[in-house]
């Protein structure tokens, strides 16, 4: 989730991204291992705690899963198929053209994107693909969506670092120097309790900005503001992430 002297919102909440950030739908890897040119050998930067890292490692013969963040990388989740490393998006250290797949979920924002897009072209195949994906604002139907927003917008709005703004346009203003196609429309589909999604927006960087900024947890009123809102706190409700992809060959 980063490259050199990259901007380190995350260490600090590993665990929590661990356990309250989404999984991706098995739709998505299908799609991007049926595009690759091989099955050899696949590439997640900026893995997180490893939510796509660990389902693409059933498609591909070696997946390597890196990370600038060695607070994150401790808290992967462990897979027999993935190579965790700590080591920048840009610097992968990784073979001359020995790459099927180079992947990047919720994390190019971050980047250096110039360092990263040279250090994709050196260890692509030919037809290489590269995919950076992204999810932005979650959908919650009923009374709680409007609480939601009004959290995400007002209340956290001004502690969003400016790299959001990038999640939020789906990565299009983003450059991407490569021969570009389209994907399918995909999406992350959960059904949470009130407590799996105060987890999930605990991890929020804005949040985690907020905390210091405020010098008190912003998501004590927000938990109570909602909670008339969802009902009886054990309720499943479905939520939707929407996800953008920029996808490319090399």
């Amino acid at each position: 989730m980063g490259g050199q002297g990259f901007k380190d919102h995350f260490s600090g909440a590993a665990q929590g991204y661990a356990a309250h950030r989404p999984s991706y739908p098995e739709a998505l890897v299908d799609f991007l291992a049926g595009e690759a040119p091989g099955r050899d050998l696949a590439l997640d930067c900026g893995c997180g705690s490893g939510q796509l890292s660990t389902l693409l490692a059933a498609r591909f013969a070696r997946l390597v899963a890196t990370d600038a963040s060695a607070q994150q990388i401790a808290a992967a989740t462990p897979h027999p198929g993935v190579e965790y490393q700590v080591t920048p998006a840009d610097q992968s250290g990784l073979p001359d053209g020995s790459v099927d797949l180079v992947t990047a979920a919720q994390a190019a924002h971050w980047f250096d994107l110039p360092a990263f897009y040279a250090e994709v072209r050196r260890v692509a195949r030919p037809d290489g693909v590269l995919a950076l994906i992204s999810y932005g604002i979650m959908e919650l139907d009923g009374p709680a969506g409007p609480v939601m927003q009004r959290f995400y917008r007002d209340t956290i709005g001004p502690y969003w670092p400016p790299e959001r703004r990038h999640v939020e346009e789906g990565y299009r203003s983003l450059p991407f120097p490569f021969r570009e196609f389209a994907a399918p429309p995909l999406a992350i589909e959960v059904a949470w309790r009130l407590d799996d999604l105060i987890g999930y927006v605990g991890t929020w960087s804005a949040v985690q900005r907020a905390r210091t900024a405020l010098g008190q947890d912003p998501i004590t009123p927000f938990r109570a503001e909602l909670l008339p809102a969802w009902g009886e706190p054990e309720t499943r409700r479905p939520i939707r992430f929407p996800l953008s992809l920029r996808v490319g060959r090399v």
